[in-house]
């Protein structure tokens, strides 16, 4: 990792620590328990359908991935983030194949990793899309736009998106466990060798994502290499 890099992961974790400290996320979260949990059932689904909105509109989903283990538990939340990332997914990647192919046009053209990652996918669809998603070098907003305009068919494109999503927003929802006690400011219920497990298989999440991460890196420059040799 080069020094511009570490920089970055300092600014960003001083900044989510900060954020904690000056800003009202009890009584953000508060406010939201309250209103999700006045929606009763369809609380979830009206949840899943912000989460394809915030998507679709290039709004970081972050917050609301960790917040939904808060409202709906893990299991729960997990699911439904997952169904609202993949369905947001799908609708950016048709809007770019659509509506919206010319200006996306446009924003491909800027970017140097989308030309490698094109050609990629043009000799490994599936793979190099499912490479994609465990790999941080795009952003997840604007690689679903990305992808629309590859060559890469929509079973593909909807089978290794829900695969290749799933580490991720697993560690986010599974930090949503860790956060809840902390914004709540409440003791939590269960016993401390439960607390000690959460948090070991939070640290265990966090290393396959890490090692993951590199291997999908990896694989993609190898990508990007054959690539270039075979021209």
């Amino acid at each position: 990792m080069n020094l511009a890099k570490k920089l970055l992961v300092i600014f960003v974790v001083v900044d989510i620590v900060a954020a904690f400290f000056f800003l009202p996320f009890r009584d953000w979260f508060a406010q939201l328990e309250i209103y999700v949990k006045s929606l009763g059932s369809i609380g979830p689904i009206v949840f899943a359908l912000v989460y394809v909105a915030t998507t679709v509109l290039f709004i970081p989903g972050s917050a609301l991935t960790i917040g939904s283990r808060t409202l709906f538990g893990l299991k729960t939340g997990f699911l439904v983030v997952l169904i609202g990332a993949n369905l947001g997914a799908l609708g950016a990647f048709f809007l770019a194949r659509t509506l919206l192919r010319d200006k996306v046009a446009r924003w491909a053209e800027e970017s140097s990793k989308f030309r490698s990652l094109d050609r990629a996918i043009g000799r490994h669809g599936f793979k190099m899309v499912f490479l994609s998603r465990l790999s941080p070098a795009f952003p997840f907003n604007l690689l679903n736009y990305l992808l629309g305009l590859t060559a890469v068919r929509t079973g593909a494109y909807v089978l290794a998106n829900l695969l290749g999503m799933l580490p991720g927003i697993f560690l986010y929802v599974y930090i949503g466990a860790a956060a809840r006690d902390a914004i709540s400011g409440t003791a939590p219920s269960i016993g401390m060798y439960q607390q000690a497990l959460k948090y070991i298989g939070l640290l265990a999440t966090v290393a396959v994502v890490i090692i993951v991460t590199r291997i999908a890196r990896k694989a993609m420059r190898e990508a990007d290499r054959d690539q270039e040799v075979a021209r």
